[in-house]
């Protein structure tokens, strides 16, 4: 397990401590965060939505906007595609709510967790192609996705990615990295070389969402009405496990504070169906209740269960929806307890337990739930943790790690054995 050490107090700490009038220990627990100037401190505990950064500050963000406008003037067809956890959804659903509100002709297609497998793929592309699609905007996905861009790109089919996920390179002889991206005709990832945004720790659905706030700039649509995708951002920046630090953590704040006066239907019932005091809602709520139930749709069955009940007008949809979302989140909480009790007899049967990072096969496991047992074993042995099963003639795998760890690195390391890998 994690152990947590307070180190003895510096002059430094005791300053800000006294400056914000805040206590020893949570000036210390800001400063071993890295956070010491005082403009940052600030920030940290008092920040606003008047402190998020421009959108207009990340690359590909005015060359996204151009190719947009132009689709939906012309009135072509748009098609986003996003991922089936609850990044992907909430990204698919803001992406899909914006770009309507501006005029277009839209909609989500998002991929099916056991025949498709993470984001846009080739049954994907071909699907766009023979439904008349002219522009796929992807969102929690796409940066890797070389191939199928290059595809679209030859069917004419304009592309847009918008991701979050770290950025592929190859290594040079001299040990250098070169960065490489999709040849789409714009790509929106902070991550990504030459960005000079100044906060790369935005979730997928902060990344759609900056977008559609781009876009509402532009077409002059009142600031209030960007700001009511706040509470789906902060749903899908909790459920994806991002730092709360700079702009997460203020979009986090604002947004459990709006989630208390929630408009959307489906939300009101999810949260209802689960015993939750909407006035009471916090963090844990939604990262251990609310965020599970949706990520349930997609790995329990299809998302498209979760975003109809977003997208829904009627309440009788939505307590039927959400009743749904429930049910399958209480067969994956078992399924996951089953799991994770096999990893561990696993591990403690054998040598695994004496590795550094552990890796691992559960063949009969849902591959739907292998990421959840690998962070369950994360935080049981405080060790980088893969868990694999079988998917086809292949094994399919889903890590988790601990800080000092760069998974990420470490599998470029062994991808000639890998025929795919990607990740934040």
């Amino acid at each position: 397990m994690e152990k947590f050490v307070i180190s003895k107090k510096s002059s430094d700490v005791e300053r800000i401590a006294e400056k914000f009038a805040i206590d020893l220990i949570v000036a210390e627990l800001i400063q071993h965060r890295g956070i010491s100037e005082d403009e940052e401190i600030k920030k940290y505990l008092y920040g606003s939505i008047s402190d998020l950064y421009s959108p207009e500050l990340m690359k590909g963000m005015t060359r996204a906007g151009e190719i947009l406008f132009r689709k939906i003037d012309e009135k072509k067809r748009i098609r986003i595609i996003g991922d089936y956890d609850v990044d992907g959804i909430i990204s698919s659903y803001i992406l899909q709510t914006g770009l309507r509100r501006l005029g277009a002709i839209c909609d989500v297609k998002i991929p099916d967790r056991i025949t498709d497998g993470y984001g846009i793929n080739e049954r994907l592309v071909r699907q766009a192609h023979l439904d008349g699609i002219d522009t796929i905007v992807t969102c929690d996905n796409g940066i890797t996705a070389f191939d199928q861009i290059k595809t679209l790109k030859e069917l004419g089919i304009s592309t847009v990615i918008t991701d979050h996920h770290d950025i592929q390179y190859c290594e040079k002889e001299d040990g250098s990295r070169e960065y490489i991206l999709p040849p789409a005709d714009a790509v929106i990832d902070p991550k990504q070389p030459g960005c000079t945004y100044p906060f790369k720790g935005l979730c997928g659905a902060g990344v759609a969402w900056k977008l559609i706030c781009y876009l509402y700039d532009q077409a002059g649509i009142p600031k209030y009405e960007k700001n009511n995708f706040i509470e789906f951002v902060c749903i899908a920046t909790i459920s994806d496990v991002m730092d709360l630090k700079d702009e997460n953590r203020i979009l986090v704040k604002e947004g459990l504070k709006r989630i208390r006066k929630i408009r959307n239907i489906g939300l009101q019932e999810l949260i209802y169906q689960n015993g939750i005091d909407i006035h009471q809602i916090d963090a844990d709520h939604i990262g251990f209740t609310l965020g599970p139930c949706i990520n349930a749709s997609g790995r329990m069955d299809s998302a498209e269960i979760a975003m109809s009940l977003l997208e829904t007008n009627s309440r009788e949809e939505a307590k039927l929806l959400s009743a749904k979302i429930r049910e399958l989140n209480e067969k994956r909480k078992e399924m996951t307890a089953k799991g994770f009790e096999e990893a561990v007899q696993l591990v403690e049967s054998t040598d695994i337990k004496n590795d550094k990072v552990l890796v691992v096969q559960l063949s009969d496991c849902h591959e739907s739930i292998i990421g959840i047992i690998a962070g369950k074993l994360k935080e049981h042995y405080n060790k980088p943790s893969f868990v694999l099963t079988k998917s086809g003639k292949l094994s399919k795998g889903s890590g988790r790690s601990i800080e000092k760890y760069q998974m990420y690195d470490e599998l470029y390391k062994c991808r000639e054995y890998l025929t795919r890998f990607g990740g934040h």
